[in-house]
């Protein structure tokens, strides 16, 4: 399919944003294969954690002719190669780059034969599929020929023997029941599962290509999936610990057994811990959800028909993968409790202390409060005293000076003189503290 990605403004459009040509080519990403039957398909999915376009690039300038293929192509994350008696398709996603070889089934292979051997007859280089860098996920043999599907019994006896006897899940697949599809989802010593397809000579090209792109896919999308499963299976234990300690933790703050303070240290480890388990795995689990969805759409699109006595493909799965993600589905679930659950009981400690707080805080007051009530009557009390202690000095140099009077020829009598002005010289010290107070207030 060809994708413009140099479409210039036309001048009766506004300009186009930058991302438009990317965003509208996404529709035609990845499109089916045209696939001519009968076809042996070989696909490989492997982890791509670790492994750049570069390294898949010079794996694939290993495919004769291909010395002159650059990273640049690869940018779009997929590559179409038209090789000497079959294709390629490299298409690298986020987690995992998939590798689907299309060439032409081999007669020995086709439908009557008896578990037969397909790998001797791989038209990629030697070793080719072994050096692919990444870790394997999915290895998928398909086989697509054509046959009778009015002679249903006949096609699943050649089938069963075509699995080497093995129990076979199939369907029929399309609308109107158009082919039938087969499999045992059996891992075989190669490494690789099988895969038929038998289809109706008036199949199109394009059809067939969507049937294999289907089946390849659910396969692919629930072994990534299943990657949480063990996960989950690991967190297992070290959830229902820390549901434990956090029961623990509610019973010491409602039984008061237990400082507020080492309560707090506790919880906040239990948090971090909390924490540190759902930002390690919310991601897996995000995801494994995400292809679980992908698997449900891909199995809804093969419009499976089933047939009386074997289990479809969509039972199969149902049956396998739904247990997986229930276990998966119960993990986030406790994790997502777990948390809400720390932050309610630290909200509650949290409520305890301020309590606490101020309650103390009430305490500090009175006490302040008493204080200041007896610094004012203490200084009530020295001011008293001062008012005395001033008059008193002021009294005695009155004194001196009508003394002096007298011994200057002055008819008077100092002492009754002194002692008739005691009250006025205390009134006049009274009067200029109280003024000296107010003065000061005013200015605060």
């Amino acid at each position: 399919m060809y994708l413009n990605t140099d479409i210039k403004s036309s001048g009766i459009l506004p300009d186009n944003h930058p991302q438009r040509i990317v965003l509208h080519n996404e529709v035609h990403a990845r499109p089916s294969q045209r696939i001519h039957l009968p076809a042996l398909i070989i696909y490989v999915a492997v982890f791509n954690e670790g492994v750049t376009r570069e390294q898949e690039c010079d794996h694939l300038r290993l495919l004769p002719d291909q010395e002159s293929l650059t990273p640049e192509q690869l940018q779009n994350n997929f590559l179409r190669l038209r090789l000497q008696g079959y294709a390629l398709r490299w298409e690298r996603h986020t987690e995992y780059t998939r590798y689907t070889l299309v060439q032409q089934l081999p007669s020995s292979a086709n439908l009557g034969a008896t578990d037969p051997e397909l790998l001797p007859y791989l038209a990629l280089p030697k070793d080719w599929l072994a050096r692919i860098p990444g870790l394997t996920i999915a290895a998928i043999k398909l086989a697509m020929v054509h046959g009778d599907l009015t002679h249903m019994e006949d096609l699943l006896n050649n089938a069963r023997s075509w699995f080497g006897g093995h129990p076979i899940v199939a369907s029929l697949i399309g609308r109107d029941g158009h082919s039938l599809a087969v499999t045992d989802f059996m891992l075989r010593e190669s490494g690789f599962e099988r895969m038929l397809v038998i289809a109706p000579p008036n199949t199109t090209e394009t059809r067939a290509g969507r049937i294999s792109q289907r089946l390849l896919e659910i396969e692919t999308y629930r072994l990534v999936a299943l990657r949480a499963l063990p996960v989950a299976k690991q967190l297992a234990p070290e959830l229902t610990h820390a549901e434990q300690q956090l029961a623990d933790i509610t019973a010491q703050l409602e039984n008061k057994c237990t400082s507020d303070q080492e309560l707090l240290d506790t919880l906040i480890a239990l948090a971090v811990r909390v924490e540190r388990i759902t930002v390690e795995h919310a991601y897996r689990f995000a995801a494994t959800h995400a292809y679980d969805r992908v698997v449900n759409q891909r199995i809804s699109e093969l419009r499976e028909k089933a047939i009386p006595g074997i289990q479809t493909i969509g039972e199969f799965m149902q049956r396998r993968l739904s247990p997986a993600m229930a276990t998966v589905d119960a993990t986030t679930q406790r994790m997502g409790y777990l948390s809400a659950r720390v932050a309610r009981a630290s909200s509650l400690l949290r409520t305890r202390v301020d309590i606490l707080a101020e309650t103390q805080n009430q305490q500090l007051l009175e006490k302040l409060t008493r204080g200041q009530e007896l610094q004012l009557r203490l200084q009530s009390t020295v001011e008293g005293l001062s008012i005395a202690a001033i008059s008193y000095y002021v009294i005695s140099l009155l004194l001196y000076v009508f003394k002096a009077i007298k011994a200057a020829g002055w008819p008077m009598h100092p002492e009754l003189v002194t002692g008739l002005l005691i009250p006025v010289v205390i009134w006049a010290v009274w009067c200029t503290t109280r003024r000296i107070h107010k003065k000061f207030l005013e200015s605060h």
